[in-house]
């Protein structure tokens, strides 16, 4: 990852199918655009890829959960347990439906325990939304399990995940709904884009009229469509869909490439003392996009983390000081500071600084990620694993 680095003629000849036929709105327009449905037909590879009866693509990611919440029901006075391991849309999406989330502990899946998020429900918790960071997945099918037993909904965050599968169903299969982000850095890349999958009818009929003003796109006169429900503005540019269908073809190679990859990477790290790498429940379905590997204590992963970007071994990241994909560091958030009035009090729940994960912290302050990328030669990826071994010596 990420996607753009084998842009080529396919996504050249999408896009200029849209600009032939001048027509960037994803509705509408039927004879203008000479049967180019771009974001349409981009939904219905992604629903086959997923396994799903339903897909709907939205503007980002951060679209796709905000309009998946709204879908599922979920809003003011909701409780929703996550991970304190996400990028940070994760949270924005809950807080600005007016909803509450509750932290659970991650495990060395570097996902949701699931014997954390048991003990986070309450009486007001209304959904589970687990996150599968890193290209890897959650242990799905024990959370799976969780919700039934609880009557919760389950959303999947499967923003990083796209290609990933357990006990070979796809990842984003297995929940009520699932979100995946096609953003400039994601694996299939649109440059902006998000989408939703689902097997709820009605889940995905709230979804596509909620991401479009609440439209309910019957019939072909957009000025006589009704509106049997308040929404926004998350729909999707034909361009950006257009770059999106090329690279979602594209995928099965990509993953491929990269699995290759972190094989190779897995047998360099692990020949390193004091190293072990992420759990991943099911290895054999890993979409490869990173490579996370846990050191002894935090001192020894501050000192390699900095060893090998001064040896120049980038696109390594140290997560427990990173500004938007560990809690720690999401000052705004614990203060909940905000340009805008939220739409409710959150129930009292408008200070989060009294939140402590002391098992992610324990994990995440030993743990780096290396970004796996497509477009490194072998002769690369061996004077990687060089650089890397010198620096554990």
């Amino acid at each position: 990852m990420p996607g753009f680095e084998i842009f080529g003629e396919e996504e050249k000849r999408q896009v200029q199918d849209v600009l032939e036929t001048g027509v960037l709105f994803r509705y509408g327009f039927d004879k203008a655009r000479k049967g180019h449905w771009k974001a349409l037909s981009f939904e219905k590879e992604l629903a086959k890829k997923i396994g799903v009866t339903h897909a709907h693509l939205c503007s980002s990611g951060t679209a796709a959960l905000s309009t998946a919440l709204a879908a599922c029901g979920v809003g003011a006075g909701d409780e929703v347990i996550v991970p304190p391991f996400t990028f940070i849309a994760t949270i924005e999406s809950i807080v600005m439906a007016g909803a509450i989330p509750v932290f659970a502990e991650i495990d060395d899946s570097l996902c949701l325990d699931p014997s954390s998020i048991e003990s986070k429900i309450t009486e007001k918790t209304k959904a589970v939304i687990p996150v599968h960071m890193c290209g890897a997945m959650a242990k799905i099918d024990s959370i799976v399990d969780l919700c039934k037993k609880h009557g919760l909904i389950l959303i999947e965050d499967a923003c990083q995940a796209l290609g990933a599968t357990f006990n070979n169903k796809p990842i984003g299969s297995f929940g009520d709904a699932a979100c995946f982000s096609f953003d400039a850095v994601k694996i299939v890349t649109c440059g902006e884009g998000g989408g939703i999958v689902t097997n709820n009818e009605k889940i995905y009929t709230n979804a596509f009229m909620f991401a479009d003003h609440g439209h309910d796109h019957i019939g072909n006169d957009r000025g006589l469509e009704n509106h049997p429900i308040l929404g926004l503005n998350f729909r999707i540019c034909e361009l950006n869909a257009a770059v999106g269908l090329a690279q979602l073809a594209k995928l099965d190679r990509m993953i491929g490439i990269q699995r290759k990859t972190k094989k190779i990477l897995s047998e360099t790290l692990l020949s390193c003392a004091g190293v072990t790498l992420q759990n991943i429940p099911d290895p054999a379905g890993d979409s490869a996009t990173f490579i996370s590997f846990i050191l002894p204590d935090e001192d020894r992963a501050r000192d390699i983390s900095k060893k090998l970007a001064q040896e120049g071994v980038d696109g390594c990241f140290y997560w427990f000081d990173n500004n938007w994909h560990y809690i720690r560091q999401w000052n705004h958030f614990k203060n909940l500071s905000s340009t805008a009035r939220l739409p409710v009090s959150l129930d009292g729940y408008n200070d989060f600084s009294f939140i402590k994960t002391p098992v992610s912290d324990s994990i995440m302050s030993r743990t780096i990620s290396m970004q796996i990328k497509l477009s490194w030669s072998d002769e690369e990826i061996k004077e990687r694993c060089n650089r890397i071994r010198k620096n554990f010596k």
